[in-house]
């Protein structure tokens, strides 16, 4: 059975045609999404994170106000830049939002994608050292907090201080959180590295390489030889795969005046250079539901991921994109697996 979720970006702008002028708008509107999601019958609330932008940056603070909101769908984020956490105060952060939420936390993170600051992270105070890259200091982020969230002694006890002796893990522990981190994986080797690590697989709707072929056949590559690197890591559980797909039906007047020239063309990758390097991007899915519904049944990578996180408009609010997901969960989700949860 496949879990959907929505991905908000959270963008915020005044302006005409915007119904998220503001930062709290973006805030209050993804708590109210997340409600609407959950009596719809989808499965999760996820929102992306991007610093030095009029975007969400904050995630933990909104994750555990989601959780408190709501009951039963997952909450995460996709994904974390890890060059900017300090590694022990997230993992206490984390820990504190999935214990607010009932353990429902799905935590991506990764080395973070371009970004409008000039080597923002060392804004943040997190400078790579020596011949560290940018991936290796949130990689060696990473492997400190995973660390803290797993319970690992991370400091020394000061001994004179209420005779407490030894050494000391982060509070509060939030049990079962470390087989519930997702890595952003733009490669077909970053995310076999991410399977020997142990960590759940998070594909967007972009891959940092390209073979030539279409763009969710890459994608379907790529989590194969995830599935095939846990596999010979030996790892005892079953790990899960993430994908994110842009998917807008038209079904009224308003869905045409926003998207219908977007259906107008054919819908095909895009090839361009991102970061330095060639990226493939994959097809927004915009047209009438009984056609996105056959076409989304033949993406390779649809087929193969457990979850599927549905990018959403944010700004045209949570009237709209409510409409939409259920539009999505009644007419569409269902031709790739998914019924909805008990609600």
């Amino acid at each position: 059975m496949k879990r959907i979720g929505f991905l908000s970006f959270g963008h915020w702008q005044p302006g005409p045609g915007s119904r998220t002028p503001t930062a709290r708008d973006a805030l209050v509107q993804t708590i109210e999404l997340a409600e609407e999601v959950e009596r719809i019958g989808l499965d999760g609330a996820y929102v992306r994170v991007h610093h030095f932008a009029r975007q969400l940056a904050a995630p933990y603070p909104l994750l555990a106000a989601i959780g408190a909101r709501t009951r039963r769908i997952e909450i995460g984020t996709a994904v974390i830049d890890m060059r900017y956490e300090n590694p022990l105060y997230a993992a206490e952060e984390a820990a504190a939002a999935d214990l607010i939420a009932g353990g429902r936390l799905q935590l991506g993170i990764s080395r973070g994608s371009p970004e409008p600051a000039l080597r923002g992270a060392e804004s943040f105070g997190y400078v790579p050292g020596g011949d560290e890259s940018d991936a290796d200091l949130a990689r060696r982020h990473t492997e400190l907090f995973r660390a803290a969230i797993d319970g690992a002694a991370v400091a020394h006890a000061d001994d004179g201080r209420g005779g407490v002796a030894g050494t000391l893990a982060i509070q509060p522990q939030s049990p079962g959180l470390g087989d519930r981190i997702w890595w952003g994986a733009g490669t077909r080797a970053t995310a076999e590295w991410t399977a020997a690590q142990g960590m759940n697989l998070m594909s967007s709707t972009l891959l940092t390489e390209d073979t030539g072929v279409p763009f969710d056949e890459l994608q379907a590559e790529q989590i194969a030889l995830y599935r095939a690197a846990w596999a010979a890591a030996g790892h005892q559980r079953t790990p899960r795969v993430s994908i994110s797909r842009s998917v807008l039906p038209i079904v009224s007047d308003e869905d045409r005046l926003y998207f219908g020239g977007r259906a107008a063309g054919p819908a095909e990758d895009q090839v361009g250079y991102l970061d330095g390097g060639v990226a493939r991007f994959g097809k927004s899915y915009v047209g009438e539901p009984d056609a996105i519904a056959a076409d989304l049944a033949q993406d390779a990578a649809v087929r193969e991921a457990d979850t599927l996180l549905l990018t959403v408009p944010n700004q045209l609010g949570v009237e709209y994109n409510a409409r939409m997901l259920e539009t999505i969960a009644r007419e569409i989700a269902p031709a790739i697996g998914w019924s909805p949860a008990v609600v």
